[in-house]
């Protein structure tokens, strides 16, 4: 049953898949997973850190990257190098600096408990900007705002695009050397990778976060690469992901669980995208997913600093919906009109 199963090339020729859905609904999660600590200043109450030691917008983020190290690398191949370094820029800045100026000067100088004029002279006000988009810093805070919240840094998601840009770069760097082309290259780096932490959990299971991060996105970026390269051998079976699922379930208390959890969230992501189902359940008219995500984390802040007597359910709705509505102006305002500046056709 398992051979039967679509290959994900044939999945691809087909013509219909759910990649703009899985990231709306990612980015939902994230968004979802946030309101609780936001609140609380808590991040570690949430149940799923108690039992799969990450959070639900951790696990959302490892989907994020599994789908990107796909389709970044198919637009490596289709495009060439010049072109795929403008489509990654006009992908990423525009949206960024968007999300940066209103935070600064929307949010921010309605938020700030500082006179206005005082408030759009000071030099933290500008430096927030330069930092969220040179330095990717989600520590980053404005002045006089959020300064009740637990968190008072402005955009808290920003620090993944580090990660994203880094994992862009290497496979710009590969796809010039040719090493994309040597598929088994490919393989060996991604079982170098799974291997690596594995042995990181092996002998520091206390590892910082920063340190395991370091791992777990690249690793993850490069298992959505790996599957594109191998996508006439790739089969797509909701079985597999199960065997994988209970696998992972079955070693939680060793050190193969991490790396075997990424890896079977990053098959299940391109199963839900390209497998079984794909393209039957409606996609989004409009790609807010980027949005959504730069802008839930200011939105939360700014909804707790106004009603601080909310519980977290009670803002949940109004975060949703607000995140949703500003990451659609910036899908049709800023994103959608940057992303016709991409050169057209292949290489």
């Amino acid at each position: 049953m398992i051979f039967a199963a679509p290959t994900i090339a044939e999945a691809q020729a087909r013509g219909a898949d759910s990649f703009g859905l899985l990231r709306l609904l990612l980015a939902l999660a994230v968004v979802f997973s946030h309101m609780g600590s936001v609140v609380t200043g808590d991040a570690a109450a949430e149940p799923l850190v108690k039992s799969t030691g990450f959070s639900l917008g951790e696990h959302a983020v490892n989907g994020f990257f599994a789908v990107s190290g796909f389709l970044v690398a198919m637009s490596y191949e289709r495009r060439g190098l010049a072109a795929y370094v403008q489509a990654r820029a006009l992908r990423i800045v525009p949206g960024l600096v968007a999300a940066a100026l209103v935070s600064a000067l929307g949010i921010g100088a309605l938020m700030t408990s500082e006179a206005l004029a005082r408030y759009l002279v000071d030099g933290r006000t500008w430096r927030f900007v330069v930092q969220t988009v040179f330095a990717f810093k989600s520590n980053a805070e404005l002045p006089g705002v959020f300064q009740s919240n637990p968190y008072r840094f402005v955009i808290g998601t920003v620090w993944t695009l580090k990660y994203e840009i880094i994992c862009y770069i290497g496979l710009a760097f590969a796809g010039w050397l040719g090493l994309l082309r040597q598929r088994w290259l490919v393989l060996a780096a991604a079982v170098a990778l799974f291997c690596a932490i594995l042995a990181l959990d092996f002998a520091r299971p206390d590892a910082g976060k920063a340190l395991q991060t370091s791992l777990r996105l690249p690793f993850i970026f490069l298992c959505g690469t790996a599957f594109h390269v191998w996508r006439d051998r790739v089969r797509l079976n909701w079985l597999l992901v199960t065997a994988g699922a209970l696998l992972t379930l079955f070693l939680t208390s060793t050190f193969c669980y991490k790396p075997l959890m990424f890896l079977t969230e990053s098959y299940a992501a391109l199963v839900f995208a390209l497998g079984p189902g794909a393209g039957r359940l409606p996609e989004p008219k409009a790609d807010v997913s980027y949005g959504t995500y730069l802008y839930g984390w200011p939105v939360q802040q700014a909804l707790h600093a106004a009603f601080p007597q909310a519980g977290a359910w009670q803002l949940l709705a109004p975060a949703l919906a607000l995140t949703v509505l500003i990451a659609a102006a910036s899908w049709f305002l800023i994103e959608k009109p940057a992303l016709r500046l991409k050169p057209r056709g292949g290489r």
